[in-house]
């Protein structure tokens, strides 16, 4: 059923499986015009793959003004699993921001990332595999990003782009 102030073309499925959930983000990474929103508990290897580096670096050098912002519980194993997200903080310290939840905010559960205003990927809790998909789902995606803002607003600077050891 289409929802009053939605996008036409909204749709908005289910799924299980950590494979699917990396696959949509990765699929989803190209279409994004301006910001991605990352929540989670702490980054998958995913986004140390060759793949998603080069997919998210392509999306910082589109424009100037694209933004990967990133709030986090758990920061401390980013430098040992992700090194790649580290050199991409590095080479775009304007536009990527990786930040940690501080305690008013350990509580929140559930990981998602946001594309645009319009599209995002929604898992229900970090310890489980079942997992939603928004694409043209501007209500959806509005609610998200409040919860975002709320999210990194309960959190503190985290990682800089002066990191040792790249």
């Amino acid at each position: 059923m289409e929802q009053p102030g939605n996008l036409p073309n909204a749709e908005y499925r289910r799924f299980e499986g950590m494979r699917e959930y990396e696959a949509v983000i990765d699929s989803l990474i190209p279409q994004t015009q301006s910001v991605i929103r990352v929540f989670d508990k702490s980054l998958s290897r995913a986004y140390n793959s060759p793949q998603r580096f080069e997919l998210l670096r392509q999306f910082l050098l589109a424009s100037r003004l694209n933004r990967l912002l990133i709030v986090l519980h758990e920061v401390d194993t980013l430098e040992r699993v992700c090194p790649r997200m580290l050199l991409l903080l590095q080479q775009f310290s304007y536009a990527v921001s990786i930040r940690e939840t501080l305690r008013p905010a350990k509580h929140v559960y559930d990981p998602f990332v946001i594309f645009d205003a319009s599209h995002y990927v929604h898992r229900f809790h970090y310890d489980h595999l079942r997992a939603a998909q928004g694409t043209n789902d501007v209500l959806g995606a509005q609610q998200l990003i409040d919860r975002f803002d709320e999210i990194r607003e309960a959190s503190g600077p985290a990682v800089s782009a002066n990191v040792s050891g790249l």
